[in-house]
């Protein structure tokens, strides 16, 4: 249900809610957020919540420390693991400076604007997640190991998979905050999950991203385990991928996904830094169904996009190179630009490669341009790229390409 500033207010009164939490994240996408109380809500609908972001990467310093969250009422959902009564909601929002200027690294903005210019051009963009995540133990301390819940491989079942119920939960409570799941099961790695959401627009989208990571954690925490989403948590063993399913919809009733997929092709090493954002992550490439060359196919899960085997509202492009350290809604808001560059620039989209690419020889292998190997050649990859510097604010890039 989308809810209305005015619904927000009866329902905070009549469901006796104690705490209201205002959501954001800062440029990586770490989600932060700060409680308020019910009694300050008409405020944060009229005129924000101040913060202080001198220490939130990417927001400020101390000489301009001041910002303000302005809460989106359609982002309204319960957190069930909190108390029924006296119950936590919470809102994502945007953030502004003082003067009522969007703050040009709010993240969820910047894909808000995105989206605006596609659908100024009669298209509408929607995206569906699939993200991989290890449980382990945590110790008599609680303190997280590297001791995976379990020892079971891919699509296994109970004794074996431990982390079914973990899963059924996670579920539940995403159904409860009015996010629907597409289906559930293990992975490759031993304790490795991954949980799938059917397509949505752009903005629910990222906040569904960002909201399950939420809730993963709460219930892995809940059950005495550890969830972790970085993209090579074993040295080894499968990583963690975050797999973007692409669509869209033209006003014209054309078929745009040819032209998206050469446009991303086009400019995936350039904004690779964003999608993979850590050392760790160019570890993952090249093994275990990561990607490590440019190209696609149809079904193939060895190449960087997949075309599905489905058809009509399900006829979608596979991204398979991100992990989940990416910022879902920067992520978004390049592949709607890459999209779009591709839809309007009419790239010739290269030949597609039914070869499976982790077993090919070399003499093949040459033919095709790899992904940046490592966080440095990302990072120069982005700094040198005119399609970068026209569609994110400097600062945001110079903080992703120097770290």
């Amino acid at each position: 249900m989308k809810y209305s500033a005015q619904e927000v207010l009866q329902y905070v009164r009549e469901e006796d809610v104690k705490f209201i939490r205002l959501a954001f994240c800062d440029v990586f996408g770490r989600q932060k957020n700060i409680s308020i109380m019910p009694g300050e809500l008409p405020r944060a609908f009229a005129e924000g919540i101040a913060i202080d972001a001198s220490a939130i990467r990417g927001f400020g310093d101390e000489t301009r420390s001041d910002l303000l969250l302005h809460p989106d009422p359609s982002t309204l959902a319960g957190l069930p693991w909190r108390p029924e009564h006296g119950g936590v909601v919470r809102m994502f929002c945007t953030v502004s400076r003082p003067d009522g200027t969007v703050l040009e690294n709010d993240t969820r903005s910047l894909l808000a604007r995105a989206v605006q210019q596609a659908e100024e051009k009669g298209i509408r963009f929607f995206f569906g997640s699939e993200l991989e995540f290890y449980l382990f133990r945590l110790d008599e301390k609680e303190n997280p190991t590297r001791e995976p819940q379990d020892q079971a491989g891919y699509m296994d079942v109970a004794p074996e998979d431990r982390g079914e119920n973990v899963r059924r939960e996670i579920c539940l409570t995403l159904e409860r905050m009015g996010i629907f799941p597409e289906s559930s099961h293990h992975e490759e790695g031993p304790g490795q999950n991954e949980i799938d959401f059917r397509y949505a627009q752009p903005l629910t989208a990222g906040d569904d991203a960002m909201t399950f990571q939420t809730v993963v954690k709460a219930v892995a925490g809940a059950n005495g385990l550890w969830a972790d989403f970085s993209p090579k948590p074993l040295a080894g063993r499968p990583g963690n991928g975050f797999h973007i399913n692409i669509s869209a919809r033209s006003d014209k009733g054309e078929d745009l996904l040819p032209w998206i997929i050469s446009g991303i092709l086009a400019k995936i090493p350039e904004m690779t830094v964003f999608l993979n954002p850590c050392p760790q992550s160019y570890q993952r490439f090249g093994s275990a169904k990561a990607p490590r060359y440019v190209s696609w196919s149809r079904e193939n899960r060895s190449q960087l996009i997949r075309v599905p085997a489905a058809v009509g509202d399900y006829r979608r492009a596979e991204l398979r190179s991100p992990d989940p350290m990416a910022n879902p809604y920067l992520a978004f808001a390049l592949l709607i630009y890459g999209g779009l560059y591709g839809i309007e620039e009419r790239p010739p989209l290269m030949e597609a490669s039914d070869i499976n690419l982790f077993t090919a020889p070399a003499q093949v292998l040459q033919r095709f341009r790899t992904l940046p190997e490592n966080l440095q050649e990302a990072s120069a990859a982005a700094r040198s790229s005119e399609f970068i510097r026209q569609h994110l604010p400097a600062g945001l890039v110079e903080l992703y390409c120097s770290q």
